[in-house]
């Protein structure tokens, strides 16, 4: 990944009534970390949903200009606009791009009939699955996902194992954490939940003795960081 390209893990699952879809919260560019509270998880309609992972700009205005398009196709067909014409309209928006690419990766998915998610790469890709991760942390939350992962859940077992694969990924990828975003998706509409962490930093010290100019003066040396959640 680009030192100019910010890393982030995003998630989605299906599950017997609906999708759920998690995200963290940070963002950073290289060594440098930009936020702590941007929000990756994106309701398109009520009941198509989102989340993603790149340039916080191509998330927000693809999702924007989706959602616009979605409201005015919902009046002309004057019922809900499904899933699968929500991935299409945001692939041909992607593919029309492919030489200026938006670039983002994204998870989209909702409930009309069925719940159903597709995945997107920055050229307009349509690739449907019963669950994904994109991102910088997506290896270690599909490791999570792969073996737990069941047909028909319940909506409290996706919504624990997206935050789990999600932690996961935060774990071992740097340019992933400071929170969740979760996106809960059913036929009653949309949920959302959110979490911050807070973090206390507590110093361990050592004492050592040495002479200097003939004197006995005594050092307080940090010998490790000791970061335990609130």
């Amino acid at each position: 990944m680009s030192m100019y390209m910010p890393g982030a893990t995003a998630v989605g699952i299906t599950f017997d009534g609906g999708v759920v879809f998690a995200s963290e919260k940070r963002i950073a560019f290289g060594n440098f970390l930009v936020s702590k509270s941007t929000k990756k998880t994106f309701s398109i309609t009520s009941k198509v949903g989102a989340t993603c992972a790149g340039l916080v700009a191509d998330m927000q205005i693809l999702t924007l200009q989706i959602s616009a398009l979605a409201k005015i196709r919902k009046m002309d067909l004057k019922r809900d606009v499904p899933p699968n014409t929500i991935a299409k309209m945001m692939s041909n928006m992607m593919y029309e791009r492919r030489y200026f690419p938006l670039l983002t990766q994204v998870i989209v998915g909702g409930v009309v009939d069925k719940p159903i998610m597709y995945t997107l790469d920055p050229l307009g890709s349509v690739l449907p699955d019963e669950y994904a991760a994109v991102g910088t942390g997506a290896e270690m939350a599909l490791g999570v996902l792969d073996p737990q992962f069941k047909s028909n859940m319940t909506k409290d077992e996706a919504i624990d194992l997206a935050k789990r694969a999600v932690r996961s990924a935060a774990l071992r990828d740097s340019a992933s954490g400071d929170g969740l975003d979760v996106l809960v998706i059913t036929k009653d509409g949309t949920e959302e939940f959110h979490r911050r962490n807070k973090v206390s930093v507590h110093l361990l010290f050592r004492k050592q003795c040495c002479f200097y100019n003939k004197a006995l003066i005594m050092i307080v040396l940090p010998v490790s960081q000791n970061l335990s959640e609130i």
